[in-house]
């Protein structure tokens, strides 16, 4: 597309044009020529959506979970997005989310937009896609935007940290979903969800679970909820952390709900809970910090990408990565010493710009 029609595309979706958030999203998604400058040119109308995260494992009923939400929203007269995203599956246009959504709260209501995003074998990419995705959706104005994974693995975690507050939800009696969340997403979590709640073992699953947040709270290792910022949960974040400490009173609670999506039973209950998280962040300043940090991991992210592609393309000018593992094979050379050749041009590029700034 042209720089004009870049310009007409943002003006349209900043007017409400759904066909022009559904071109934007397209391409985010497939990384089209020229979606950086529209990301761009929508970057200074964001920050007004409340952003929900919602991650289980399968069979949790996230996504039934997800249609009692944006009907609850959508009687409370709020526009809702709702991006499903499946890191694992081939592009099907909506049917991550499956019929419920596009045949309850979504068909035939404006004021509902409902997007499926794959992978498509770019699981690197797709924390990055999800948040410029987030970032349409706001920019048009939406005054929520619910983000649904399918599974609760560390691509998974990537993709819900672009949220406000994330949801983690548990079914009952189930042994994998306690492992689950000691393996790592307890601490992600900000509300945590026993759906299901009618079928036996939800009590002792919620009490599981607030034991669990207990015994996490008084370990001193970590601060539950990715909010709450400093500890286990942000080792390798580095200057992403914020370790500037704070009060006990600033820390968050993380609560567990029961739900029943199917009949809509505690529903308020945990819009009740994610709107109570969002004036906690907004009170205590916690806002401004995650946006900070999550700012500082999208520039971070994308360094990364466009270095990678940089030097994929000096690999290429050098006859591709098949010929020099051929030449490292042989022993002619070795690895260390192909790594160092192939950042040799971009470093050299970094050398000229540091002499230029300081002459």
């Amino acid at each position: 597309m042209t720089a004009d029609a870049d310009r007409a595309l943002v003006e349209r979706l900043l007017d409400g044009d759904p066909r022009a958030l559904a071109r934007t999203i397209s391409r985010v998604e497939n990384r089209s020529e020229g979606y950086r400058d529209v990301v761009s040119a929508l970057y200074g109308h964001t920050g007004d959506a409340s952003v929900v995260g919602v991650t289980g494992s399968p069979g949790a009923g996230k996504s039934t979970l997800v249609d009692e939400l944006v009907g609850y929203y959508r009687d409370d007269g709020e526009t809702v997005g709702v991006i499903a995203v499946d890191p694992s599956s081939p592009y099907t246009g909506g049917a991550v989310l499956g019929d419920r959504v596009r045949m309850g709260s979504a068909v035939g209501d404006e004021g509902v937009f409902v997007r499926s995003m794959s992978a498509r074998g770019h699981l690197g990419g797709l924390s990055t896609a999800t948040a410029d995705a987030v970032k349409a959706l706001d920019a048009a104005g939406f005054d929520r935007v619910v983000v649904e994974t399918v599974g609760a693995g560390q691509n998974e975690v990537d993709v819900v940290r672009t949220a406000d507050t994330v949801v983690v939800l548990v079914q009952p009696g189930s042994g994998d979903d306690v492992q689950m969340l000691k393996a790592g997403i307890l601490e992600i979590g900000d509300v945590f969800v026993v759906n299901k709640a009618d079928l036996d073992g939800a009590a002792r699953t919620v009490a599981d679970l607030r034991e669990m947040l207990e015994l996490r709270g008084g370990e001193g290792r970590t601060r539950v909820g990715h909010h709450g910022a400093v500890g286990v949960a942000d080792e390798g974040r580095g200057e992403d952390a914020d370790d500037e400490g704070e009060d006990e009173d600033d820390e968050w609670s993380p609560p567990v709900l029961e739900t029943v999506a199917t009949t809509g039973d505690g529903v308020a209950d945990l819009a009740g809970a994610v709107d109570d998280h969002r004036d906690h962040l907004r009170q205590t300043g916690r806002m401004r910090d995650r946006a900070r940090s999550r700012a500082a991991a999208e520039v971070r992210t994308l360094l990364r990408q466009d270095t990678a592609d940089l030097v994929e393309a000096e690999l290429r000018r050098r006859g591709g990565i098949e010929a020099v593992a051929e030449r490292v094979a042989d022993r002619e050379t070795d690895p260390y010493t192909v790594a160092d050749e192939l950042l040799a041009p971009v470093q050299a590029a970094l050398d000229r710009r540091q002499a230029d700034d300081g002459s």
